[in-house]
Order: structure tokens, then sequence, then C-alpha cells
């Protein structure tokens, strides 16, 4: 029978590739080796060697000698046939393999929880010289270097677009913990891996989140990215019931899945992993001890690492208490009643039970972790406001809350001192953020106008819902949305469209509709209308608009489906307005836009988050930082919201003045700051 070439054969749906569960370092333990090397299983995809696909390209360049390494082709029907290289500490072939492998792991996760494709943070242009007047270009993958420097760092760049892994000789702490001159490869590690990536997606949701303006936005930063790595742990079901045996079902002693790149830790001289949820090895003792949460380590602790710690702690505990309510009645069935389980192994059954609900109760509060970036404020967040927007988002998705997923949140926070502003207790409903009809305005409730002008700008919103809804192209996804902010004056040649044909964009329709409405500043605390004292000056006789710019960014569409068959259709995005001061003899002056001179004021922002929903086509949500508050003596005047003001300086001030941490080099170096901020938080 001859060879029918007209014949379709389909692409795999998914492509797996062997790799570490956590690091090669746990291959060489007795009690673990066993469980260390997983399968990953991502979705099918075409790639070019490198790995080089949709979303990263992989550079193997070597600084240290010069050279590029050899790219593996993952395609090569000898490798897809068996699954991709077998794990290697000495390959580079396989060290591209597992990092491609980790990165598009943590990819589909993020896209599941949040119902949507994921976009890196855009390359910022100087519009001044840019061709096209564009303030940003599209990026469409990031770069990612598994031997980038030699170095006991990895990090991500905000600046070049990429991944940064870096490999050391090791320097334990004792000889038997580890060999001690061995090459360690961070880009050999499922933790660190998955950590940087987080920071790359964070930053393509929210670019100021890479700005120190209290002590928690740094820490934020970093917890988020150990809790993805953390809970990813979850997803390796041989390690999750080999841990489940080992701690007999109770999460709190000491095991793998609460642990934290564990080989860079004992590389570096630590005991133990690098981080550890729940507890850690006492150095005096050598024996694990837990955590004991206690208030003041929210008070007292600011170096970034540490002080993420404790929300990572908060979220884990959480965690663990809501496990332990589903397993409870198999505890109980087992114990004859008592809650108490025999000594010796526990049952292979009990264990893969316990084992189904652990990965079903990670993968919720996960879930929960990432939807809730869509509820943030889109600059200056601290836990607390992170806390809100769990709440809020999971209350918006899952109504029923019987295994008190919420509770015991809000109890893991409370536990450490963490308590939101703004609020008069901690009841659920006090957490969740006030919906549009109970937002604050001058005369106690929304005028007719506002309330005619939201749902103007609700119905523009549908139609980018309905335009972008079956987009699957991410960089149409990108274009698309920056035509709906920015507006469309040209065809895809570049030529001018007729009036009738341009797209208003959504920048321009609220800078008209919203210039002299007053309630839309007392909502999102931000400058608009035309009563603003110091800040009464026109920028544009053709806008007619008051007041310093605005930037609306991350417009983007939430349509999610609950557990109960909950449809969620929304709309959201983020305004951010900064304004210019100088401090002169004690006094806030505040310097115009048109007044202003780069070498000799400062900058503060004030921003909001706007969720509209599509089905009732009004504003739901209006989660702000204020820039400005409303001066009630002066006939609602708007002002610069100098509390807040003197807080981030206040802050700022006393890290570089008293503390010797990474902050000090933070603040101490503004090019850093600015284009290098987890390069300098990474490095030991």
């Amino acid at each position: 029978m001859e060879y029918n070439e007209s014949i379709f054969y389909p692409n795999p749906k998914y492509r797996r590739l062997k790799g570490y569960a956590f690091d090669p370092s746990i291959s060489l333990k007795l009690d673990t080796s066993s469980v260390n090397h997983v399968e990953y299983k991502i979705k099918w995809e075409k790639l070019e060697p490198g790995p080089v696909g949709e979303y990263i390209e992989v550079i193997d360049y070597d600084p240290t000698v010069g050279e590029f390494y050899e790219a593996v082709n993952l395609d090569h029907p000898n490798l897809a046939s068996q699954n991709g290289l077998d794990p290697s500490e000495s390959n580079p072939l396989f060290h591209q393999q597992m990092v491609y492998a980790v990165i598009m792991t943590t990819i589909e996760r993020f896209e599941k929880a949040l119902g949507r494709k994921i976009l890196w943070s855009s390359r910022l242009l100087n519009r001044e010289k840019s061709k096209n007047r564009e303030y940003a270009e599209y990026v469409k993958t990031l770069r990612v270097y598994p031997h980038a420097l030699r170095d006991a760092n990895a990090y991500y760049s905000p600046l070049k677009k990429a991944l940064l892994f870096g490999y050391f000789t090791a320097n334990p702490a004792e000889d038997s913990i580890m060999m001690p001159d061995s090459l360690v490869f961070t880009c050999l590690s499922h933790d660190i891996i998955t950590h940087e990536v987080t920071h790359a997606i964070l930053d393509g949701m929210h670019r100021s989140y890479s700005e120190a303006t209290n002590p928690d936005v740094l820490a934020f930063h970093e917890a988020f990215a150990d809790i993805v790595a953390l809970f990813q742990h979850f997803t390796f079901p041989d390690v999750l019931s080999h841990q489940i045996a080992k701690t007999r079902g109770d999460l709190l002693n000491e095991n793998l899945l609460a642990q934290l790149a564990n080989q860079f830790g004992d590389a570096i001289g630590f005991y133990g992993s690098l981080r550890d949820a729940i507890g850690k090895v006492n150095p005096k003792t050598n024996k694990w001890e837990a955590h004991i949460p206690s208030p003041m380590d929210y008070k007292t602790i600011f170096q970034p690492h540490e002080r993420g710690s404790i929300l990572v702690a908060a979220v884990f505990e959480a965690f663990n208490n809501i496990y332990q309510l589903r397993v409870a009645d198999l505890l109980r069935i087992a114990s004859n009643g008592s809650g108490i389980l025999p000594l010796g192994e526990i049952h292979p059954d009990l264990v893969n039970r316990l084992s189904i609900e652990a990965s079903k109760t990670a993968s919720h509060i996960l879930n929960m972790c990432i939807r809730a970036l869509d509820y943030c404020p889109p600059v200056d967040i601290t836990f607390g406001d992170y806390l809100r927007a769990i709440i809020t988002a999971d209350l918006e998705l899952v109504p029923e809350d019987p295994y008190n997923y919420r509770l015991s949140f809000i109890d893991a926070f409370r536990r450490r001192g963490i308590y939101p502003q703004g609020i008069k207790n901690l009841s659920i409903e006090s957490l969740r953020h006030l919906v549009h009809e109970d937002l604050g305005t001058i005369n106690g409730e929304m005028d007719n106008e506002s309330s005619e002008l939201f749902k103007i700008i609700a119905d523009f919103l549908t139609d980018y819902g309905n335009a972008i809804k079956y987009i699957n192209d991410r960089q149409e996804i990108y274009e698309l949305t920056k035509d709906y902010i920015a507006g469309k004056y040209k065809d895809a040649e570049g030529k001018t469209l007729k009036s009738d044909k341009r797209i208003l964009g959504l920048h321009r329709r609220i800078q008209i509709k919203f210039n002299k409405s007053q309630e839309f500043s007392i909502i999102t605390g931000l400058m608009f209308g035309n009563n603003f004292g110091d800040f009464g000056i026109k920028e544009s006789k053709k806008s007619n608009y008051y007041g310093p710019s605005f930037q609306i960014q991350n417009l983007r569409l939430v349509n999610r489906t609950g557990p109960d068959g909950n449809q969620l259709n929304q709309v959201v995005f983020s305004i951010i307005q900064t304004s210019r001061y100088k401090k002169l003899n004690g006094e806030i002056i505040v310097i115009p836009k048109n007044l202003a001179d780069s070498n000799e004021h400062s900058h503060f922002k004030g921003g909001c988050t706007l969720i509209f929903d599509l089905d009732s086509k009004n504003l739901k949500y209006a989660i702000s930082k204020p820039l400005t508050i409303i001066d009630t003596i002066s006939n609602g005047e708007c002002k610069l919201d100098e509390k807040r003001l003197q807080e981030e300086m206040d802050f700022q001030f006393d890290m570089v003045e008293k503390y010797d941490s990474e902050y000090s080099m933070y603040f101490g170096n503004k090019q850093a700051r600015m284009n290098e901020p987890f390069c300098f938080l990474h490095q030991h």
C-alpha cells in the first residue's frame, strides 16, 4: 500500500517533558530520589530550537565563557517520542528543556485561573524619538537565559524583558549537607524558575508594583512569586502522595511541599531551604521548628524576602486549615471516630484520598490568589489590600463557601496583625470592596449625570468585550486593546482614517466625559473636573482638560464561570495619575505639569482599578489609592493627599537611613530602582 501524503495527522494535544519536581539535590537523597523526577504536561505548540515558542525564547549564551551552547530541538522525533531529555545537571540541552517546561506550566496555571491570555509588560519607548509617537511596543516573547551569569543570583529584568539565571560554586555550611565547590545551576530549580517567571507575569499585569512606595510593595512581589511556586508543588501526584504518607497527613510537619529552593539554600550556607513557609531549621539544634505567628513580625520586619514570608505563611496557614476541614471525615473514619490515627504507616487508600483533597485545596487557594490580582489597586499595594482583593474576587465568583475559605484567610491574616485600612471590622462584608451604589460622594449619592456617563462608558466597554472575547492571538489582543485605550485614527498602512471611521479611545472618552464630574474624582481619588485649587491649570485648550495627565493601563476582559455555574462578565482597567511636588521649608509644594523641572521635583502616584459589570452595564467597583482628598471646608476642592504622600516619603527615608538591607541599595541607586529592581533584591 502506497503512503498517501494527503492524509492529515493532527498534532498532539500535549507535550510531556522530563524534569525535576524540586531540584537536583532532592535526587541525591534516598528517601526522596524516587519522586523528584517528574513529567511536565504542557499544551503542544510548534517549537523552534532553543526552545522558541509563542511565549518565550530560550537563548543559551554563557558570557563567562563567551559562547552559545547548542540549542535543544524538542520537536526532533527522537526527543518527542521519549518525552524529552533525561534530567541531567551537566547537560545544557536539558537545562534549556527544564526552564521551558516549568515556565510554560506556570503560564498555563495563570491563564486557567484568569480565563485569558497573559501578556508580557510592554517595552516603553521614548516618545520624542518614536516615529509613530507611541509610548510602548508589544513584547511577543520573554527571553530566557539559563546561564546568564556566574553568580548566586537569578532575576527577572523589566528592562531586558528577560529571565536571567546564574550558576555558582557551592559553599555549604557543612560538608555533610552537599559537596563543597560543586556547581549549582539556578535554572534547574523548579521553585526559582517559577518564582522568576511569576515576577514577569505580575509585571505585565501591574507595572507599578516594582516601585517601593511602602514596606509591603516589594515584599508582595516576592511573596506572590513564592506562593505560586509553593502551591505548584501540589500538582505533582507522586510527590504529594509521598509527603502525605511521610507526614501521616499532617502538612504542618516538616515536608518538601512547603519548602522552597532547597539546593540554593544549602549551597549558600543556609540550613534547609532558602525560604520555608511554615518553619525552619534551628541553627543551634539543627532541628526543624514550626513558626509561631506573631503580630510583631509585621511591625518590625522590613527586609523584602523576610517580610514577604509573613504573607506566604498566612496563605499556607489558610490552606492547611481548609485542608484539615476537608479531610476531617476521612480521619474520623480511619481512626474509628477518635480523629487520632494509630501508629505506623497509614493505609495507601487513605494516602490517596488525602492527596486528592490536598491537591484540590491547593488548586483552589492558588486560583483565589491569582484571581485577586484583578481586584487590587494599581499602585502602592499593601498586604491588607491583597486580603480585600482575595475576599472580593472570591465572593464575586463563588457566593457559597461551605469550607470557610474566606474565613480561613481572614483568620490567618489576623493572627499576623495584618489589617486593611479604612474598614471598621474584619467581617467578610466589611472586607469586600464597596459596590458602586455604596461609594461615597459629596451629596451622599451619585448624581444622575455621572450615572448616565458611567452607562455610556459601560456601553463602550461592552463593545470592547464583544470584540476581544474570541481572539486568541496575543499580539492581536494587545493591538486591539491599545486601540480601545488610545483610539484608532490610522489604518494598517498608517493613513489617517476619515472622521466617521475613527475610534475615540477610552482615555479620551474619560477625559471628555468626566471633565466636570466631581463625583468621578471622589470615587476614583484622582483629579478630574475643574475645581482643583493648586491643580487648576488648563493643560490644553484643545482638550479643555484640567489637572495632571493620567494613564489607562491593563484594560482586560474578565469572563469566568464559578463552580455553581455563576457567570462573571466584567471589564477591568486601571487609571494611574502622577503629581509632581517638592518639599520646601517643610511644606509640600505641588508643581503643575507645564512648570515642572525634572531635576527639582519628585513624583507621587495615585491610582484606581475600575470594574464594570457588562450585564448591568454599570460601574461595580472602584478600588482606589487616592492621589487627592476632598476638602469639604473649601466647598469640595480637590487637594493632594498629603497624609499618604508623607507616609511614602517617611518610609523611603527610614529605609535608607535606618536599615542595612536591600532597600538601601534600592533607594540609593535611582537607575537600579527604575531598571533592574529584582537584580538587587535577589542578590545573596
